[in-house]
């Protein structure tokens, strides 16, 4: 597919199919102008025959060797960059994101199926355990190995801030195949074009591996009419989810009404603390966190919108550097309309609050949906009386909060909501305050850094991007890095199984099961 043959039509398996329900176009947020081709929304019918199929496809698919996926995943990747420069005119022209800001995000999503290959070819993913019979024992144990196997189909949402690396083919899409998982999209309406673009390089790549065709699926439609709908059909087993609080705890609780409930793994919203202490100061620290706070026109999952500044001269120093930049920044276009309209009114809500002072608001920039950066403050003990202040401000909008010494900071951190993020800055004599906080962080936050910044979110398999609610919905899992996987699997055990059908993990012969034992057991990497 390409951009001169892109049409209004969503893949149900291998067919290209027109909606049942109304139609509309995608918009440039730059321009506010109406984009072609037209698009028409499905409804029931579409989600029923999606399901349908990938109910279908689920036994062949998760019984596809380690191999075979890990070909299937790399081929994708090859099909998107196939793609070429249409694929990355259209999101610009969709989200009003950069071409340079999606070209290193289609790297990043490419390298995310390449890197769940990685893992598949070397086969730890399996978690296999092996506890081999003690005849001897009395009473005798019997042979017992546990492997992890696929859920079943996963119903996967596309988000806004990311046309590629968090929808059609990005992280959730990357791990449940990998899993053995047939994958549903809910296609973000914001960029249409750009998801059944990367829906044709997936669907390809399905084919040609002659897999089944209910391997894959992109759903155009509402929120309501195809998203709640994909959660509550009985043959979706989990959900991956990146998007709104709202958004979010409402597929939770679509889930958990379920005769059968399922696992939603939803990523909703952070404002990503950041801990300033005065050793750390002055410093490039004002810099770097308006760096980080504008990033994207703040749309990024991890953008900093809270940062503790201590009282005094040194806090003052930051506040007028940090003043000085906004003042003088130009806003960027945001996603869409509807974002941009809820940043003002976020930052508006803010401002509103008894003992909150706006500080410094930047330039509106050219066109349309580019509002000014703003940053506010606020003491420490007004942080602590009102939760409102912890509310997540969708854009580069961040509140300081000006704390006296290290007891006052530490509690208003007691006292903070389950983040993606937190940040502590500090210089190496402050190692004992820093350990004081790195303490209350560990169970309030997915990925703590030091003298750094949240934004940036490495594809590796030691990131964890997740953590305690409401910045998800499950925090002993994460949306990015190959932990990703486990969300996808559940393990069964196999008792006294003759060798002959045991799974091919499970087999003596098979070399991730010799890696050690320990008093008679034996277990995978």
């Amino acid at each position: 597919m390409t951009l001169s043959t892109l049409s209004g039509e969503m893949f149900i398996g291998f067919d290209r199919v027109q909606g049942s329900g109304d139609t509309f176009r995608a918009v440039n947020p730059a321009t506010n102008e109406e984009l072609e081709p037209e698009f028409a929304l499905g409804g029931d019918a579409e989600v029923e025959e999606a399901v349908r199929l990938a109910t279908e496809a689920f036994d062949t698919f998760r019984e596809t060797t380690p191999e075979d996926r890990a070909a299937f995943l790399e081929a994708i990747a090859d099909n998107i960059e196939a793609l070429g420069d249409e694929l990355i005119s259209r999101g610009a022209a969709e989200s009003g994101l950069a071409e340079a800001r999606l070209t290193n995000e289609r790297g990043r999503t490419t390298t995310q199926l390449r890197l769940f290959a990685e893992v598949l070819r070397e086969g730890s993913y399996s978690g296999v355990r092996i506890d081999p019979a003690l005849p001897g024992r009395t009473p005798p144990r019997p042979d017992i190995r546990l492997r992890k196997i696929a859920l079943g189909p996963v119903a996967v949402f596309g988000s806004s801030n990311f046309p590629l690396a968090f929808s059609n083919a990005g992280g959730d899409t990357a791990s449940a195949l990998a899993a053995g998982c047939p994958v549903v999209v809910k296609v973000h309406n914001a960029h249409p074009g750009t998801a059944l673009l990367v829906s044709s390089a997936v669907t390809k790549a399905v084919r040609d591996a002659g897999l089944p065709a209910g391997v894959y699926s992109s759903l155009l439609g509402s929120g309501r009419s195809v998203g709640t709908a994909l959660v509550a059909h009985p043959g979706i087993k989990a959900v991956g989810f990146t998007g709104s609080r709202s958004g979010g705890l409402a597929l939770v609780a679509v889930a958990a009404k379920r005769p059968e409930p399922i696992p939603v793994y939803a990523e909703m919203s952070s404002t990503n603390p950041v801990f300033v202490l005065e050793s750390s100061l002055p410093g490039q620290v004002a810099e770097g966190f308006f760096g980080s706070l504008t990033l994207g026109s703040g749309q990024f999952c991890t953008n900093p919108g809270l940062i503790f500044v201590p009282e005094g001269a040194a806090g003052d120093q930051f506040v007028a550097t940090l003043v000085g930049l906004v003042s003088s920044s130009v806003g960027q276009t945001m996603l869409t309309a509807g974002i941009c309209q809820s940043y003002v009114d976020g930052a508006s809500r803010l401002a509103a609050i008894d003992g909150v002072t706006s500080i410094a608001e930047g330039s509106s920039g050219p066109g349309e949906n580019a509002p000014a950066a703003q940053v506010f403050s606020v003491s420490a003990d007004r942080f602590a009386e009102e939760r409102a202040l912890q509310d997540e401000i969708f854009g580069a909008a961040s509140l300081i909060v000006r704390y006296s010494d290290l007891d006052h900071l530490i509690n208003a951190a007691e006292g903070l909501e389950g983040q993606l993020t937190a940040a502590i800055h500090c210089a190496d004599t402050d190692v004992d305050a820093a350990h004081k906080l790195l303490v209350i962080l560990e169970r309030k936050v997915g990925r703590i850094l030091f003298n750094g910044w949240p934004t940036g979110v490495e594809v590796t398999h030691a990131m964890v991007h997740g953590g305690p609610s409401p910045a998800t919905s499950d925090s002993r899992s994460t949306s990015v890095g190959t932990l990703a996987i486990e969300r996808f699997q559940r393990p069964v055990s196999y008792q006294n199984v003759p060798s002959a059908i045991l799974p091919v993990e499970l087999q003596d012969s098979n070399p991730w099961n010799q890696v050690r034992r320990i008093d008679g057991r034996i277990e995978g990497l």
